[in-house]
């Protein structure tokens, strides 16, 4: 029997921190507790910024990534993986529909109008697909 996933908003209120940002701090913190993480992205411009953000963005610690490598850690790519031990960080526009194939699917919002209202439709699709996201408020 499968089972939807566990949906997570997080949801920039006050702060002007970017995606990419937040998604490597967040990231970090789910690598302490689980292996694999899928950046679900299909934007080639977006893929490169997040590459290049899990460089840069701790000058301390490694996170091992790469651009469609599944074997690391974290794989960024434009597919969805394959199998559904994966923690998926969703940077599309639209909800993913496939929620019984993964164990965890965390949207991320910015604080600007054109990400509320991307995240609030994703929100609704969640919704119709019989989920109740949880929502943190940061």
């Amino acid at each position: 029997m499968s089972t939807q996933a566990q949906i997570s908003f997080y949801l920039f209120e006050n702060s002007t921190e970017r995606q990419v940002e937040s998604a490597c701090r967040l990231c970090r913190k789910i690598l302490n507790q689980h292996p694999k993480v899928w950046w679900y992205c299909d934007n080639t411009e977006m893929q490169n910024e997040l590459d290049e953000k899990l460089w840069t963005f701790d000058p301390t610690s490694f996170i091992p990534h790469g651009i469609h490598l599944e074997n690391s850690a974290v794989c960024i790519s434009e597919e969805l993986p394959s199998s559904n031990d994966w923690i998926v960080f969703n940077f599309n526009n639209h909800a993913l529909e496939q929620t019984q194939e993964f164990r965890h699917i965390i949207e991320i919002i910015e604080n600007n109008e054109i990400a509320k209202q991307i995240g609030r439709e994703k929100f609704k699709m969640y919704r119709r697909l019989g989920i109740a996201p949880r929502t943190f408020k940061l």
